[in-house]
């Protein structure tokens, strides 16, 4: 899933999971600071606060306009947002954050890649070999 993507759904899940009664605190208290988190980039963007504001009532309907401010501020390259989304979507549905431990998406060339947990790997690149 890609951070706005992450984002967007983020807001909307933590916005029904806010209306909920059953709804824990970590959840409401992740969905608020990942809010405010939000709001700090779209100050002074008073369309951009509104987009926020409707999609928590109608996220179907304000999708689009909340994405394209989101995308306009670089919201998905703001690492707090980021991870406070990933926190909240942890909270809300577990089973499908876990799934998701390694969602890795390269868009460009890569020479070497590893991904795992307590991974130890040497490597080496171009002509000559280490013992050179």
């Amino acid at each position: 899933m890609d951070p706005i993507t992450l984002i967007l759904t983020a807001l909307a899940s933590g916005a029904g999971a806010g209306t909920q009664a059953v709804a824990g605190e970590a959840i409401k208290d992740s969905y608020h600071s990942l809010k405010s988190l939000v709001l700090g980039k779209f100050s002074g963007k008073p369309d951009a606060e509104m987009a926020l504001a409707k999609h928590e009532e109608k996220p179907e309907v304000w999708e689009t306009p909340l994405k394209d401010a989101l995308i306009e501020v670089a919201a998905d390259q703001d690492e707090e947002i980021v991870k406070a989304s990933q926190k909240l979507m942890a909270l809300v549905k577990p089973q499908q954050a876990a799934m998701g431990k390694y969602n890795v998406q390269i868009t460009g060339p890569v020479q070497g890649f590893v991904q795992g947990d307590d991974a130890q790997v040497t490597m080496n690149f171009g002509d000559k070999s280490p013992s050179e």
